[in-house]
């Protein structure tokens, strides 16, 4: 029996998709909370759509379950799921206007007209489109037409939202616009969005938590300050942000890159080859032969100009190049290219990956 209070809640319990002899989806397992933010992030083909259209019931699993409240929703078609999708395309009817598009998902639930159209001006209100409700869909913006889509999909109280790349085709600017907007948006409404996208910063802005996700299985989950400082993988390293990939040596418990012995966040491994990664931002440089921890010999070998912050290009005495992020506050223009200066890579900052 479903869990009134915990109505948004989905589970993932070993759910997997395949077509033929592909593995679209692995057995993946999540716990999605109620009224959370929750986005699936990933390159195209890593199953992160073929996963959300399992949830709205759109595909049949292959195996494993998918729950909604604790109620086990698996073999419940798709029209009596207490989900609703938001596509790309928004699927927006052009013969309605913006009010009766917003409204037809109503037709079909018993409520008095009075009820019904006091529903769709909330769901207008609530994503600012109140006096354009007699406007035809190509009287619209494309930043309009979204936010028709999501009120035709609030309008009927679902416990979860589907959202599978609603900003993809918008620009730029608008796309990071209403990214904010949407949050704010879910954190009004209260109900669980579960956001599919292959826009690293989408997911780093909006969500409350994420999972990364590679060839149909979860690479990292949690939140996107955790997924973002502190990865366990080079694939979650190398996609989400920039970062810089090192390989050092460990021997008994000690990590060393070239002849400098570096402290490191987590635990390095007892012997062999050490993997390490820095997010560019967390390297400072510092004149050439400062000492103290995890302070490495290094070249600037090139700046590239960002607006705020320069990108500096440094090779370190290992033979490894890394990037430095510097905010634009003057300090780049005391060095030169070629000039020897100390690369700092903070202790806190620089991990040990598992693959």
């Amino acid at each position: 029996m479903a869990d009134e209070t915990n109505a948004g809640a989905v589970t993932l319990d070993g759910l997997s998709k395949r077509y033929g002899d592909v593995e679209a989806v692995s057995e993946l397992s999540l716990e999605i909370p109620a009224g959370r933010f929750y986005s699936l992030l990933g390159p195209s083909g890593c199953g992160k759509t073929t996963t959300l259209r399992m949830i709205a019931g759109f595909e049949e699993p292959s195996a494993g379950r998918v729950l909604i409240g604790g109620a086990d929703v698996t073999d419940t078609p798709a029209h009596r799921r207490p989900v609703n999708t938001v596509f790309q395309s928004y699927a927006l009817f052009p013969h309605l206007s913006v009010r009766e598009n917003v409204g037809f998902g109503l037709r079909f639930q018993r409520a008095a007209r009075a009820e019904k159209e006091k529903r769709v001006a909330d769901a207008l209100a609530l994503v600012q489109m109140e006096a354009l409700g007699r406007r035809r869909p190509h009287e619209l913006s494309g930043g309009q037409q979204q936010r028709v889509a999501l009120a035709r999909a609030l309008v009927l109280e679902p416990a979860v939202l589907l959202l599978d790349e609603p900003l993809g085709a918008l620009d730029a600017k608008l796309r990071r616009a209403l990214q904010v907007e949407l949050k704010a948006l879910q954190e009004r409404v209260g109900i669980t969005f579960l956001y599919v996208t292959h826009d690293q910063e989408e997911a780093l802005t909006m969500s409350d938590s994420l999972a990364v996700m590679r060839d149909g299985i979860v690479e990292q989950a949690g939140t996107p300050r955790e997924v973002y400082e502190e990865p366990e993988t080079t694939f979650v390293a190398e996609f989400l942000g920039t970062s810089n990939l090192m390989t050092a040596s460990a021997d008994g418990g000690a990590v060393r890159l070239g002849d400098v012995r570096l402290g490191v966040a987590g635990s390095p491994p007892a012997s062999g080859d050490a993997r390490l990664t820095i997010r560019p931002e967390r390297i400072r440089i510092e004149p050439a032969g400062t000492p103290g921890e995890n302070r490495v010999p290094a070249t600037i070998e090139r700046f590239v100009y960002l607006g705020s912050t320069t990108q500096v290009f440094l090779r370190l005495a290992s033979g490894d190049v890394v990037q430095a992020l510097v905010a634009n506050a003057g300090d780049v223009e005391e060095h030169e290219v070629g000039d020897p200066v100390t690369a700092c890579l903070a202790p806190d900052a620089l991990r040990v990956l598992a693959s």
